[in-house]
């Protein structure tokens, strides 16, 4: 009985395919790295994040401007981010539901993520107070000065910022959880401040 014949392959046909190999370890590992060093907070896409970044903006705006609101409310079965109760107003990220409340006796309010959170004053349908920069607000000092800023620094500075810090404070990289709490609502209000005063340099203005 004739036994099948061995397959050999050459050498550097073993040798390739080994470094190819190798190569997509070391590509996988430095995506798994980069994912935890910089976490989906510094996302601006519009997913999940950059919502919760844009609500803790527009959160701080309408405190700034004394309006109460309710936030994640349930408007006729129509979920909206924010709901302002004297006002009947609803102020939404979501197209499609913006479209459906439009269509009924509540003033819907469509908030852009990339829209700095002072314009939203004029979107509303009463009038607001003008809003000066917060370069004085004790919270926004503190949040600068957590992230080793200035108050007038860049929205560039702040990332950079913010990256250096996480490195440090990450959990995944033995930080404390809380201090990264911290850092990450430190970068969510200083990154406002910073949209809000270059919203406010390059708004037309009004006689």
């Amino acid at each position: 009985m004739q036994s099948d014949p061995v397959l050999v392959l050459p050498w550097w046909l073993v040798v390739g395919v080994l470094v190819g190999l190798a190569i997509g370890v070391v590509i996988a590992a430095v995506f798994v790295i980069g994912s935890r060093l910089f976490p989906d907070d510094e996302r601006t896409d519009g997913g999940v994040n950059a919502t919760s970044r844009k609500g803790t903006e527009i959160r701080h705006y309408l405190r700034a401007i004394g309006e109460e609101f309710v936030e994640d409310y349930d408007l006729n079965g129509q979920p909206v981010a924010f709901y302002l109760p004297r006002r009947d107003v609803a102020i939404t990220f979501d197209a499609r539901a913006y479209f459906r409340i439009e269509a009924s006796d509540t003033y819907a309010v469509l908030v852009e993520h990339e829209m700095p959170s002072i314009h939203l004053g004029r979107r509303l349908p009463f009038e607001t107070p003008e809003l000066t920069t917060r370069a004085d607000d004790g919270e926004t000092t503190a949040a600068f000065a957590l992230l080793g800023l200035e108050t007038d620094a860049t929205e560039s500075e702040i990332r950079s910022a913010y990256r250096q810090k996480v490195k440090r404070v990450h959990p995944d990289q033995g930080g404390d959880p809380e201090t990264f709490r911290r850092v990450r609502d430190a970068y969510t209000t200083a990154h406002a401040h910073a949209a809000d005063r270059e919203g406010e340099a390059t708004a037309p203005a009004t006689s």
